[in-house]
Order: C-alpha cells, then structure tokens, then sequence
C-alpha cells in the first residue's frame, strides 16, 4: 500500500497530511506519484508521516511493496 492510499484510507487530503508533518504538500505529492520515492524518504520524514498516518511499521511507507500487513 502507497502513501496516497494510507493517506486516502485515513480520510486525510496531501494539505492536511503536509501540516501535520511540516512537509509541503508538493513533497507530499511527489512520494505519492514516485516523481520523489519513498524510498529515498529520510527517516525523520517517514517517522512524521508514519505518526500522523497512525502507521506502526515505517516499512508500509518505504517499501509499498512490502508483504508486512501490519499497520
């Protein structure tokens, strides 16, 4: 599961998503469309977004690909 899709599974638009992170929305928008992969995401980041997504595992977020199923 993509960023946009735990972002869109959580009810959240990439604006609110960007001010509960302190990430601009336009950065929001480049990890969701791979212009910017999440794999390429600092660890701060991936920790703000995780935490305002209520995502446990950081994986889920830099690894869509992932077979963790655990939010």
């Amino acid at each position: 599961m993509g960023l946009k899709d735990l972002r869109t599974k959580r009810g959240m638009t990439q604006r609110e998503l960007a001010e509960k992170t302190g990430v601009t929305r336009q950065r929001i928008a480049a990890f969701e469309t791979g212009v910017r992969p999440s794999s390429g995401m600092s660890l701060d980041v991936a920790i703000r977004i995780c935490d305002a997504l209520k995502v446990r595992n950081p994986r889920k977020l830099l690894d869509p690909d992932s077979d963790s199923s655990a939010d």
